[in-house]
């Protein structure tokens, strides 16, 4: 494990108080939010489909908050400063690329799910409605084993940085940083975690325009753009970067940072396409919004890396000689591999009260991805293995008491994880680069298992196990070629990644197709995942009259309304009857937005992949002083573009329910003072 000390600027007592304090906190304000949630609206958390799927009614800015939060883990912050000290300027722009093509392909299968599947939980209930329990089976793994890898990869970046700060034991904080995301979580469901998603994407933004106008407009150490361009010239002297233009740091010309793109891409692909956090989104939103949704997610996320390592990622490279740097003569490569390059700028730069501030942002950002990453794999324990498997027939106070349950125990697993990494000397760069070879191989299969009809269950099986096994021979062969040896060191370098992530992703996919292709599924026509939990279907259908029979009667619990919903819908007739055909005009609402983002999708992934950064990749330019001033002023521009999406747009779209929660409020406080004058004047005139 690398040394922090010299990071070590705040107490062990300061630790303690951020990460229990700062998550207590969140626990008590969302125990409110839920109070007034089941006072004043019609959404009640102890129903199981507003638990696990937010009613499937949340707005398309509260969407895209979420995205961002989800997306931003600790390592989003830290790796992409990271590799832009390793670098340079260019990382960051690659970090952000190769990161944000998959939500742009996310809005289009946003939309297919809601054309095969309307009313589905999670997507391997699609899977396993096509394929059956074989299938379901492996994916449910595979799933799990990405939710376990993003899990602990937040907790191993997070824990490092109080451990760098405070000095607190990195082991403690493994398990103590969950806690109060857990309790969150349980009290709340998944509207729970957007609301607390969009309270942490604000902390976020607030920070990193904090750590930018300082960087660039106050601090004596840099002496704003002319001085930082300056400094990272001359680092460019002193420390070159191999194969960078000129060994500059102020280059898109960059063979490592193009190939660690690359990786991104394929490995981004696994980490979005198999967690069930992402269809989560989709599932949660609503239909006609879900493609503006993601789309506006990925745009607002790109600003995130891309700004926040051309701030830190930068100062770090550009102070690393400075005798306040907290690593005398630059990092070493176990702290480059801890994600130090961060919080050494950080330190350099504000002190202890830059580190408590950064000490913070990494704690929002490892608290709103791991709430994220609870409530997915609780989705799946819950719905994909307790209730597929064990009882299909679970009432909604079991699959309540068992999502519950399962978030609890998901805290505890991720946390011992980490600190199983942590013990075997795996670092945050190691994991970071490697996971992709160990779950890409399913990323074709489910990419089909959605978008084409045709595919087979033997060609979806064959296709993710066989990418797996096509990977990890490719990383173990190239790792033993190039260096000679395979150690935790070899393994973890650049190009065997590179040929482990690509081997697995494209093997994948090219197995799937070419098996599909030999004898396709020509009968399969979707209606098997319409009829995914024909009860929510076919309770949206009776709540009218639901409705009308319980006007004028006691109100129930949340509970007992849900029992007497399932108890009007007959299931057995269900079957036959129930209309499992989406309705003409929805349909071609939805094949418009698929249109729409396809197209866009498309459009964007052009501009960010090709348009923007090969032209300057090939002509090896060098920015001078002005087009860097441009291209930072460019950067900070696009995040005041996210905060207004994330922080702004969310507010606005819930200013109807704002204003009644609001009045309904105002009512209880003063209709309540009123009754009690009126009991306590007939009191005294009895």
């Amino acid at each position: 494990m690398s040394s922090t000390i010299g990071a070590e600027v705040l107490t062990q007592g300061t630790g303690y108080g951020v990460v229990l304090g700062i998550g207590f906190v969140f626990a008590i304000i969302m125990m409110g939010l839920s109070t007034l949630q089941n006072r004043y609206t019609t959404y009640k958390i102890s129903t199981s489909e507003e638990f696990n799927t937010a009613s499937r009614s949340v707005k398309p800015g509260l969407i895209a908050s979420g995205i961002v939060s989800a997306w931003t883990w600790a390592a989003t912050l830290l790796q992409s400063s990271t590799v832009t000290y390793e670098y340079g300027l260019c990382a960051g722009y690659y970090y952000a690329a190769g990161a944000t093509i998959q939500i742009f392909v996310m809005a289009i299968l946003a939309v297919r799910v809601k054309q095969i599947a309307p009313y589905c939980h999670t997507f391997l209930e699609i899977v396993h409605a096509r394929y059956g329990n074989t299938a379901h089976f492996m994916f449910a793994t595979f799933g799990l084993v990405v939710n376990l890898i993003v899990s602990s990869m937040l907790l191993l970046g997070g824990s490092a940085v109080v451990n760098a700060f405070t000095g607190m034991n990195i082991y403690a904080a493994n398990f103590l940083i969950p806690l109060g995301v857990c309790i969150y979580v349980i009290l709340g469901g998944l509207r729970a975690t957007f609301l607390c998603d969009y309270s942490h994407t604000l902390i976020l933004m607030i920070l990193i325009f904090y750590f930018f106008f300082w960087t660039y407009t106050k601090a004596d150490l840099v002496g704003g753009f002319e001085g930082m361009y300056n400094l990272l010239q001359q680092a460019s002297i002193e420390r070159p970067v191999a194969g960078n233009q000129d060994g500059s740091y102020l280059t898109l010309k960059s063979n490592y940072g193009l190939t660690f793109m690359i990786i991104q891409i394929t490995g981004g692909f696994g980490t979005v396409m198999l967690d069930q956090g992402y269809w989560q989104r989709a599932i949660a939103s609503e239909a006609r919004t879900a493609v503006r949704a993601y789309l506006m997610g990925g745009i607002a996320w790109f600003a995130v890396p891309l700004t926040f390592s051309s701030i830190m990622g930068l100062a770090a490279v550009a102070l690393a000689n400075n005798p306040s740097f907290p690593y005398p003569g630059g990092l070493t490569a176990a702290e480059i591999n801890a994600g130090l390059a961060a919080p050494a700028g950080v330190v350099t730069l504000l002190g202890s009260g830059g580190a408590a501030a950064m000490l913070i942002l990494l704690f929002m950002a490892v608290t709103s991805a791991a709430s994220s990453e609870m409530i997915a794999t609780s989705s799946i324990l819950t719905f994909d293995l307790y209730q597929i498997h064990f009882n299909p027939d679970a009432s909604p106070e079991a699959l309540i008491r068992v999502s519950h349950i399962m978030v609890a125990v998901w805290a505890l697993v991720m946390s011992c994880v980490a600190s199983l990494w942590i013990g075997i000397g795996v670092s945050l760069n190691w994991l970071f680069l490697f996971s992709g070879t160990l779950f890409t191989g399913a990323v074709g299969p489910v990419i089909f298992s959605v978008v084409w009809r045709q595919q087979t269950k033997e060609a979806a099986i064959s296709g993710a196990l066989g990418g797996v096994v096509v990977g990890i021979i490719a990383w173990l062969t190239v790792a033993k070629t190039y260096y000679g040896e395979l150690t935790i060191a070899t393994t973890g370098l650049m190009y065997p990644n590179l040929a482990g992530n690509l081997g697995a992703c494209c093997s994948g996919a090219i197995i799937s197709a070419v098996i599909t292709l030999i004898k396709p599924d020509n009968e399969f026509d979707w209606s098997a995942t319409k009829r995914i939990n024909l009860r929510a279907r076919e309770m949206d259908r009776k709540k009218g009259t639901l409705s009308d029979s319980a006007s004028g009667s006691a109100p129930n619990s949340p509970v007992e309304k849900e029992k007497q919903e399932i108890a009007m819908v007959d299931v057995a007739s269900a079957k036959d009857d129930i209309t499992i055909d989406i309705p003409a005009e929805e349909y071609a609402e939805l094949q418009k937005s698929l249109k729409i983002a396809t197209w866009s999708s498309l459009t964007l992934i052009f501009i960010v992949l090709f348009l923007i950064p090969i032209p300057m990749f090939l002509s090896h330019y060098v920015f001078s002083l002005n087009f860097f001033r441009g291209w930072i002023i460019i950067c900070v521009m696009w995040l005041f573009v996210a905060a207004g999406i994330t922080s702004i747009l969310p507010l606005w779209e819930s200013r109807a329910a704002i204003k009644n929660i609001f009045l309904g409020m105002v009512r209880d406080i003063f209709g309540g003072k009123a009754r009690r004058g009126a009991i306590a004047s007939s009191s005294t005139d009895a």
